[in-house]
């Protein structure tokens, strides 16, 4: 098995920490993905699993995590169900946290199963009750943000990014309630061991509304199957999707998905996002 330090992924700094956190630690499995800019590895330290997540110069997303680990992981931590963080450096982008064991759910027979999205709704429903705040702003920014992404480069037809436009350009920007956010929720980023439902990956946490955290369901398994979206609401306790709202969540999902899957040269993604957009385009009612 190969000594962790000598990984070429790892910068200098990275390096230096890790042979003073985990001194001598090797490298059992590699869980990288290829389109993000960081190194996921798994690791043996002193007869012990640990993850080790080191990101890139330009890897915003292992701050976001890093965050949440320092403010909003008790209520999972605390029941044993997202990993917990044993070393963190911001500075350096660099997380170790203990294995949590299980497999993906994304992929096997409990990414069907109702009894997978009744825990995954209670598991989230204790996440967002944790913390709340009120946002005259968010509104603005997030229609900002989309703007910016249909200003760069995309696959969005023109007909189609007139629309978009002039929809963005018409909605209200009221005050929003924002809690923690997971912002990536579905069952890529959920495992599950012995029945048991658990977390990881929190590169996109962050405070935004609630209902911004179905997006990803809904376009995928809700719509698949809609006893999973029964099954999760059971869990979940409330629907929070107003729907005007929820309108916008869902266009702003789209255009995000469709654009930054182009930038990224994931094809598949890119033609969910732009799916995505018709479907939102032609249900101006919400959900």
């Amino acid at each position: 098995m190969p000594l962790l330090t000598r990984d070429p992924r790892l910068s200098a700094r990275q390096a230096e920490l890790l042979e003073r956190w985990l001194p001598g630690a090797v490298t059992v499995r590699d869980h990288s993905w290829e389109l993000a800019a960081r190194a996921v590895l798994e690791v043996t330290w002193s007869g012990e699993p640990f993850i080790i997540k080191a990101g890139s110069g330009n890897d915003h997303h292992m701050e976001r995590e890093i965050i949440a680990h320092d403010q909003w992981l008790t209520p999972w931590t605390s029941i044993g169900r997202t990993p917990l963080a044993v070393h963190k450096n911001a500075a350096a982008r660099l997380l170790v946290t203990k294995y949590l064991p299980g497999e993906l759910v994304l992929g096997t027979k409990h990414a069907d199963n109702p009894r997978t999205y009744q825990q995954a709704g209670e598991l989230l429903s204790q996440f967002h009750a944790q913390l709340s705040v009120r946002d005259p702003d968010d509104e603005a920014r997030q229609n900002a943000r989309s703007i910016k992404w249909l200003d760069g480069s995309h696959r969005i037809t023109p007909v189609t990014e007139a629309a978009l436009r002039a929809e963005i350009a018409s909605w209200p920007t009221p005050p929003t309630t924002l809690v923690p956010t997971h912002g990536d929720w579905q069952p890529r980023n959920w495992l599950i061991h012995e029945g048991q439902v658990s977390i990881i990956d929190l590169g996109r946490a962050g405070l935004r509304p609630a209902m911004t955290d179905l997006a990803r369901l809904a376009a995928q398994n809700f719509a698949r199957d809609p006893s999973l979206e029964s099954a999760f609401f059971r869990g979940y306790g409330t629907d929070p999707r107003e729907p005007a709202a929820w309108h916008r969540v869902r266009i702003r999902e789209a255009i995000g998905t469709a654009v930054w899957a182009h930038q990224v040269g994931d094809e598949a993604f890119e033609a969910q996002g732009h799916e995505m957009i018709a479907a939102a385009l032609a249900d101006p009612r919400g959900h």
